[in-house]
């Protein structure tokens, strides 16, 4: 199991190398997650290019070291991590709260950024009010108490009709978080702002949401793909929020074909 120290956390992570390209992609999680929700997508684009996923700090199997209280924790962390792999220019793959970091990171950082895929995600997520309760919430009762409205926003009805142990097994990894982390990122996501650095994004974006979506209803990220010079927005049908389990056939036509789009094309060197 990989696991790397990095600035005094230790977070877990999957390198898959490939040959003929040398632009990876970092695929970034969503709250309550961990990387195996990119598990369809990484099986369908093994060998076409490099990717790294990971457990965010204070989610799935990664330290949450001295605490998250900010976006700015989860981009130290990816900043990192790109220096440990010695990446010069990357992709970044950011889902929901990972598609804040993925803004994060490029605000910090631009010339290490060749591209952004932000999927369901938005520039602000949420009110103070609606993260405060959640918080409140979790803080007294716990993530079980929330499950079953998180999961109604991550699955389309159709999903939680006909994908049961699929479901069961999603509804385990948000509930074995560490409330730590969960809390912590909660906090990120209530007080993160990118309305302003949106509009100074200067390389490829795509912009894709699930047509389900009711945590960042598409409405919300076409707005975020109006924010952003250039950028392309996408609906995935029959998707709710984690589209990345729900429709990974349709993400990954789209990652392909952008990632096709970006000059020199898929098969770049240097």
């Amino acid at each position: 199991m990989p696991f790397a120290s990095i600035g005094g956390v230790t977070l877990h992570h999957r390198h898959i190398e490939a040959t003929g390209t040398s632009r990876p992609i970092i695929f970034i999680n969503s709250l309550g997650t961990d990387f195996r929700i990119w598990d369809d997508v990484v099986a369908r684009l093994e060998g076409e290019m490099p990717m790294l996923v990971y457990d965010k700090r204070g989610h799935g199997l990664s330290d949450i070291g001295s605490g998250v209280r900010s976006i700015g924790d989860h981009v130290d962390d990816l900043s990192a991590l790109i220096d440990h792999f010695g990446f010069d220019k990357v992709v970044l793959c950011g889902l929901s709260v990972g598609g804040m970091v993925a803004q994060g990171l490029y605000a910090r950082r631009p010339e290490c950024v060749e591209a952004l895929i932000l999927s369901d995600t938005a520039h602000r997520i949420g009110t103070a009010e609606s993260w405060n309760s959640r918080i409140a919430t979790v803080e007294r009762d716990g993530i079980e108490a929330i499950a079953d409205g998180v999961l109604k926003v991550w699955f389309t009805p159709d999903f939680h009709a006909n994908r049961a142990a699929e479901l069961a097994g999603c509804r385990n990894m948000l509930t074995r978080q560490a409330l730590p982390g969960y809390i912590g990122t909660c906090m990120a996501v209530r007080d993160a702002d990118f309305t302003d650095s949106a509009r100074r994004i200067a390389v490829p974006t795509l912009c894709i949401v699930g047509d389900q979506d009711g945590s960042t209803p598409p409405d919300l990220v076409r707005a975020l793909a109006g924010l952003i010079p250039g950028a392309r927005f996408e609906v995935i049908r029959g998707a709710g929020h984690i589209l990345c389990i729900e429709q990974p056939d349709a993400l990954v036509a789209l990652i392909r074909d952008f990632v096709a789009s970006l000059p020199g094309g898929k098969h770049a060197h240097g």
